[in-house]
């Protein structure tokens, strides 16, 4: 099976679940951000994906996310497979890491990469603690320090990363093919379940700002 072969069904797979969750949002569960989404600000899965429109940021974020998850398997993969220095510094850093207190992780996709802390609404009652400040006080205290690596090893590395990088955009090209096939899947799902919401509630907020008669 060709690498273009197993990212087609992969992203099917993955639209098919976002199909899935999209009839379950709704603007109730969703929580404005202030900060711009690095992961979804300028991705090209969008404009693949025909979310030309404005369209409410989790419902983007829950597609993107999903479509990112499979780039970054088959780097791990390709990594694993190919790239010996680079897998070993990898295995070694997540050793290195392991241990302590992650928010972010088992998150499902709408929410991964996204800010674990809401944002303070006010300055002047800030929170008794943070998800993210309680990961950096469980973190562990680390073992011994790691040995250095050689100039050859350190070039090594390097060279690897480069692979790593230009397999990732080989990658994100790909998906980015691949889902031309499901926009009139994503379109209507977006038609259906996400329009009909957004005009609901800019309605009753027009009613809302009606002077009274």
């Amino acid at each position: 099976m060709t690498v273009a072969a197993t990212i087609e069904e992969r992203v099917s797979g993955a639209v098919d679940a976002w199909l899935r969750w999209v009839p379950r949002w709704s603007p109730g569960s969703h929580r404005g951000r202030a900060r711009l989404c690095a992961r979804c600000t300028g991705s090209p899965f969008l404009t693949a994906a025909g979310l030309t429109r404005d369209v409410p940021h989790q419902v983007t974020h829950a597609l993107v996310s999903r479509l990112q998850r499979i780039i970054d398997r088959r780097v791990e993969e390709f990594t694993e497979a190919q790239l010996p220095a680079l897998h070993a510094e990898l295995t070694q850093d997540e050793m290195w890491r392991s241990g302590g207190y992650d928010p972010a992780a088992g998150l499902a996709p709408e929410y991964e990469g996204l800010d674990p802390d809401p944002e303070p609404g006010d300055a002047e009652q800030p929170f008794l603690f943070t998800l993210s400040g309680l990961a950096e006080t469980a973190r562990p205290e680390p073992p011994l320090p790691r040995p250095p690596l050689s100039a050859a090893e350190k070039q090594q590395l390097r060279d690897e990363i480069a692979r790593a990088d230009a397999h990732a955009e080989e990658c994100g090209r790909a998906v980015c093919f691949a889902l031309l096939a499901h926009r009139d899947r994503i379109v209507a799902a977006i038609d259906r379940f996400v329009e009909p919401q957004i005009r609901a509630m800019l309605d009753e907020l027009s009613e809302g700002l009606e002077p009274p008669s």
